[in-house]
């Protein structure tokens, strides 16, 4: 994982968001992987942007992935929901993401929306420790990837997990095309 300093992320609540070290101190026994196989690494925050992140600390974007939130509107209400893409690719908003929420269009939640509802900050939001009550879509890329690097709640640290935990968290679903490739 490229130059990253790792360690288990239960022991490091220091570099988690609050929400993320809740759901790992509660991580399901029967999950697929053991939560002490989460693991964290400090970065420096001014380097947590995909980009810089991957050309400072050796680390291929095709491991890398993105968590965005996405909203839309149905009946009145907001439909919100995580997609898990790779760094690679680009979450089809108003494809496959509107198609799946059920909405007439999708589109990015507002910033402060996003921090607001996740408790976590904008640049570092991870699928672990979201709103229960959101969907979590997952590329079906990420989980082919043996170990991915994704947010951890804040912009000085990111998680390494393996793709397919990412697809076994509660609320995932893993989908053919939520993603396109970015040429």
């Amino acid at each position: 994982m490229g130059t990253l300093k790792t360690e288990p992320a239960r022991s490091r609540p220091d570099l988690l968001a609050p929400p993320v070290a809740a759901a790992l101190a509660q991580w399901p026994a029967d999950a697929p992987i053991d939560a002490d196989d989460v693991l964290v690494a400090p970065i420096d925050a001014d380097l947590a942007d995909t980009a810089a992140f991957c050309a400072a600390y050796e680390v291929g974007l095709d491991v890398s992935a993105n968590c965005v939130v996405v909203a839309g509107r149905r009946e009145g209400g907001i439909r919100h929901a995580a997609c898990v893409v790779l760094a690679t690719t680009r979450a089809d908003v108003n494809g496959t993401v509107r198609r799946t929420l059920d909405v007439r269009k999708a589109s990015f939640a507002p910033m402060a929306d996003a921090v607001g509802m996740t408790g976590m900050e904008y640049g570092g939001i991870t699928p672990i420790g979201l709103p229960e009550s959101w969907p979590i879509l997952v590329d079906a890329r990420v989980i082919a990837v043996p170990h991915v690097i994704v947010g951890s709640g804040v912009r000085h640290s990111k998680i390494v997990i393996p793709g397919p935990a990412l697809g076994a968290l509660p609320g995932a679903t893993v989908l053919e095309g939520l993603a396109k490739h970015v040429q």
